[in-house]
């Protein structure tokens, strides 16, 4: 290889250190293969404090590339636009290679011509008691990835991965964080690309063990996340990646979805339909008027709760408890904690997501009050609860509404469920019953979106606390061929 043109890059971004790059560095140099088969790119946040120590330690053994990003995941994607190498390595400077780690690697690309990358084996580094539980954690979560799940095998720790490939499959994204591996792994997995897993490779990852940096790391996840998923993305490799329920149930907290829905109950029991219990018709009236008055607010309340008491229990834990209490707790904050960082980004994002299509079919951008999907008697559907919405899409003027809804809990006609568009009741002449389907023939309004609300007596299933509705297949708008 030409000095020019070494096989590998091995990009080293500067930020979150943890006072260990010293260490990295020394088993960069300390290498065993030729030195002509690898450059080492430092890249350097803007507030890295020891450059004058770095360019000092480095030398002319390393190439000092300099960038305002100051996250991890940004600064190894710039280095990727730095490097000349055939083969991007990359890594963190709190991790250390093992001095056969590169020749151990030119082996596998040769034993393996198959692989478009490979991530190598992650050794913990702990200090405390609770840097031991966080290892034990995400070592877990590694482990399941590099062996068990199909595609999840993009591990920035020490990542390498043929240049082209990489190119192709858009890279690491900065503003995604560190969910931009898994976006990255679900990319090369969608156009045929296999990632391997060297174990033999091994680098030491030091764990930190602070509460706060676990807060910290999760949020970057989180809001990376958050982030994808407001883009409503449809490149490959999207499909993969699992919706958080927190974003899927998003529209729960409409508060303009709400009032339709509340809406929907006034009229039907004023109508003198569907309660046979008062105490039913209250429960449900609260129900709707919390979420019109204050939306998400008790979720997120609750949610902070948990967190708060997670983190008092953890911290002391870590003085008094024991190592497998502490994982216990660990684990119980980090959830909790990621349920409520979900829910203040999606606070943060609403009102800016692109419309999030395919949840009951492509005319329906947003929902509320439906259920679980489920599958029974050959269909997968959504119970609805007795009032629910959906936010719909058609062109403006007459359009015809199938709402797909197997009889399983009667003949469709004998439910009485009363349809309202934008909180008018339409008129049950415009209404078509079939055997599986409700076809209304509705005029939408010059924007082409309208909120479709419905009511209907509550179901009690057998065994099954949840108030049940009509069970919902999807929901499609076509123009009306006869105008």
């Amino acid at each position: 290889m030409s000095p020019d043109r070494p096989m590998f890059s091995v990009i080293i971004p500067l930020e979150y250190h943890r006072g260990q790059w010293e260490q990295s560095w020394l088993g960069w140099t300390s290498q065993t293969a030729d030195k002509s088969l690898y450059e080492i790119i430092l890249v350097v946040p803007p507030d890295f404090t020891a450059c004058d120590e770095l360019k000092a330690l480095a030398g002319d053994r390393a190439r000092l590339e300099f960038t305002e990003s100051v996250h991890d995941i940004g600064l190894c994607a710039f280095g990727a636009t730095k490097a000349r190498g055939s083969y991007l390595f990359f890594t963190e400077s709190h991790c250390r290679p093992e001095p056969d780690v590169i020749e151990l690697c030119i082996r596998a690309i040769d034993a393996h011509p198959d692989w478009a990358g490979f991530s190598c084996r992650s050794v913990p580094i702990c200090h405390n008691r609770l840097s031991e539980a966080e290892a034990a954690m995400y070592q877990a979560d590694i482990e399941f990835g590099m062996t068990q799940h199909p595609w999840r095998k993009v591990l920035d720790q020490c990542f390498v991965t043929r240049r082209d490939v990489y190119e192709e499959c858009g890279g690491l994204r900065a503003e995604l964080g560190h969910f931009a591996e898994w976006v990255l792994a679900a990319g090369y997995f969608a156009r045929g690309y296999s990632i391997g897993y060297l174990e033999e490779a091994r680098f030491h990852h030091y764990y930190v063990g602070r509460i706060s940096e676990l807060k910290t790391f999760t949020l970057d996840f989180v809001q990376g996340e958050i982030r994808y998923f407001s883009e409503a993305a449809h490149d490959p490799g999207s499909e993969l990646l699992e919706i958080p329920i927190e974003w899927s149930t998003r529209d729960n907290f409409d508060a303009s979805l709400a009032r339709d829905a509340l809406s929907a109950l006034v009229r039907y029991s004023l109508a003198g339909r569907g309660w046979r219990r008062p105490d039913e018709k209250l429960r449900a009236f609260w129900r709707w008027t919390e979420l019109v008055l204050y939306g998400d607010l008790r979720a997120r309340a609750t949610a902070r709760l948990a967190v708060a008491h997670a983190r008092t229990v953890l911290t002391a834990l870590t003085v008094i408890g024991s190592r497998a209490a502490i994982a216990r707790w660990m684990k119980r904050y980090i959830a909790s904690l990621i349920r409520l960082q979900r829910l203040d980004c999606i606070r943060r994002v609403s009102g800016h997501a692109k419309s999030a299509t395919g949840l009951l079919g492509d005319h329906v951008i947003a929902q509320l009050g439906f259920h679980a999907v489920e599958s029974s008697a050959g269909y997968t559907f959504r119970w609805s609860e007795p009032q629910a919405a959906v936010r719909i899409k058609g062109v403006p003027g007459r359009n015809v509404v199938c709402i797909r809804s197997p009889a399983l809990r009667a003949p469709l006609d004998k439910i009485d469920a009363h349809f309202y568009l934008d909180g008018a009741r339409v008129n049950p002449a415009a209404i078509a019953i079939g055997c599986d389907r409700y076809t209304l023939s509705l005029d939408l309004p010059p924007s082409g979106i309208a909120t479709l609300a419905w009511a209907c007596p509550v179901l009690r299933g057998v065994g099954d606390s949840r108030r049940l509705g009509l069970s919902i297949v999807s929901v499609d708008v076509q123009q009306d061929e006869k105008e």
